[in-house]
C-alpha cells in the first residue's frame, strides 16, 4: 500500500524552540533548530511541519516565521532528502498568500494552509474562491499546498464536495489535506471518495493504521516529536502489507497516555528535555509551562508504555 505522491510518510508536527526568558517577548531558539530536526529524523520522520498548532504557529510574526524557516532549512545541508512543510495559514488572505511566498522562496517543499478560521459561517463556495486565490499567487506548479483540516479547534474545515472541487481545479498544487478531525468516519469517508488520489496525512496517531488503510499516505503528528520511530514501523508495516496491529496498539496507548496532558506543546517540551536531553525550550502565553508534578506524572506513563 505505497503512495506515490512525493509528500508520503511520517511528519511531526514540531515544536518550536523558544528560549527560556524572564518576559513574555518571544526568543526564538535558533541555534536549537536544526539540533530538532536532526533529532526527528534520526527517530524516522520524513520531514517536520513548522509553525502548525503544535508549534504555536498563531503566536508568531511573519518575521519570526522567516527566521525559523532560514533555521530549519540549514538542515538541508545535512540531509537534503528531509521534508519541511510550514504553516502558513492566517485568517488574512494577503497575509497568508505573503506567508507561502516566503516559503517557498526560502526552499519549504510545501505549505500547511488552515481555513480562515475567524469566518465560520462561510460557504464552500467562498473557501473554494479563498483556497484558489492562495493557490495561483503563491503555490509554484511544482510545489504543493496541503490543507490543514482541524474543525475542532478551528471552527470550519474541508467537506468532501470542497475537496473534490479545489482537487479538481488544481490538482497537482492542491495535494491534499492534514486530517486532525480526530473523526474515524471522517477518513474512510476520504478514502471511499478518492482513493489515493487524495494525499491525507492524518493528525490522530492512534487512527494511523486505519487511515493507512482507507489510502492516507501517512500522518502529521504532534506526539511525533516523541514517538516517531513507533509512527514509522506502522507506516512501513502497513505499506509493506504486513500485519501492524501490535505496532499500533503501542502508538494508541502512548498517544493516550499524552492525551492527559493537554495543550501538547509545553508538556511535548518538557518531556524532550526529560526523556532526550534536548534544552528545556519555553512556550510563549497564554500557554504555561507543565506543572512540575504533572511533568513527572507525565514522563511515569510515557516510559511505562
Amino acid at each position: 500500500m505505497t503512495s506515490p505522491h512525493p509528500l508520503a510518510g511520517v511528519y511531526a508536527a514540531a515544536v518550536t524552540p523558544i528560549l527560556q526568558t524572564d518576559n513574555y517577548a518571544s526568543n526564538l531558539d535558533l541555534e536549537s533548530v536544526p539540533l530538532l530536526m536532526r533529532f526527528l529524523a534520526s527517530r524516522g520522520c520524513h520531514g517536520a511541519v513548522l509553525f502548525g498548532t503544535t508549534g504555536e504557529g498563531p503566536s508568531f510574526s511573519p518575521a519570526e516565521r522567516e527566521a525559523l524557516m532560514r533555521a530549519a532549512l540549514t538542515f538541508r545541508k545535512e540531509q537534503e532528502n528531509f521534508r519541511l512543510i510550514a504553516g502558513t495559514g492566517t485568517p488574512s488572505l494577503t497575509e497568508t498568500i505573503e506567508l507561502t511566498q516566503l516559503a517557498f522562496d526560502l526552499g519549504c517543499d510545501a505549505a500547511l494552509v488552515v481555513p480562515p478560521y475567524y469566518f465560520r459561517k462561510a460557504t464552500d463556495a467562498g473557501l473554494f474562491n479563498w483556497f484558489s486565490e492562495v493557490i495561483r499567487k503563491a503555490v509554484p506548479a511544482d510545489k504543493f499546498l496541503v490543507g490543514y483540516h482541524i474543525p475542532p479547534l478551528t471552527g470550519i474545515g474541508f467537506s468532501i464536495p470542497l475537496l473534490a472541487r479545489l482537487k479538481e481545479a488544481f490538482p497537482a498544487q492542491f495535494a491534499g489535506i492534514k486530517d486532525s478531525s480526530h473523526d474515524a468516519d471522517f477518513a474512510q469517508s476520504l478514502g471511499n471518495a478518492f482513493g489515493s488520489d487524495l494525499l491525507v496525512l492524518n493528525g490522530t496517531d492512534s487512527y494511523l493504521k486505519l487511515a493507512m488503510e482507507n489510502h492516507a499516505a501517512g500522518c502529521i503528528t504532534a506526539p511525533a516529536n516523541l514517538i516517531a520511530r513507533d509512527l514509522r514501523v506502522v507506516w512501513d508495516l502497513v505499506n509493506a502489507g504486513k500485519d501492524a496491529t501490535e505496532a499500533q496498539a503501542r502508538v494508541t496507548a502512548q498517544r493516550h497516555a499524552l492525551e492527559k496532558y493537554p495543550p501538547f506543546p509545553p508538556t511535548l517540551k518538557a518531556l524532550l528535555h526529560r526523556m532526550y536531553s534536548l534544552p528545556r525550550w519555553a512556550v510563549l502565553p497564554p500557554l504555561e509551562a507543565l506543572p512540575p508534578e504533572l511533568e513527572e506524572q507525565a514522563l511515569q506513563d510515557l516510559s511505562a508504555i
